[in-house]
């Protein structure tokens, strides 16, 4: 079974939330329709912005902390500010 790492950005809340599944089309859904108590209902709409898939749950986990660090966070600053034009950003 597939894993998918992935970052969900909210352009209307500056907000980011990173996460894997394995299966990123229902796991959108929950975050941006289905869910009534979680921390990503506060910041909806959200957008898919990145993904990258595993084959392995453990590599997509590892994944998904690295992602979570403060290296993978400035990372995915900077791609938003690249891909998006965002003048500020505030970290989930």
């Amino acid at each position: 079974m597939p894993y998918t790492v992935y970052i969900l950005y909210s352009t209307k809340n500056e907000k980011i939330y990173i996460g894997f599944t394995s299966n990123l089309i229902e796991r959108f859904k929950s975050h941006n329709y289905l869910s009534r108590e979680s921390w990503t209902v506060r910041y909806r709409p959200w957008e898919v912005i990145y993904c990258e898939y595993f084959i392995d749950k453990a590599d997509a986990m590892k994944r998904e902390r690295a992602l979570k660090s403060g290296q993978g966070r400035n990372w995915i600053h900077q791609k938003i500010i690249m891909e998006y034009h965002c003048i500020e950003f505030i970290s989930a």
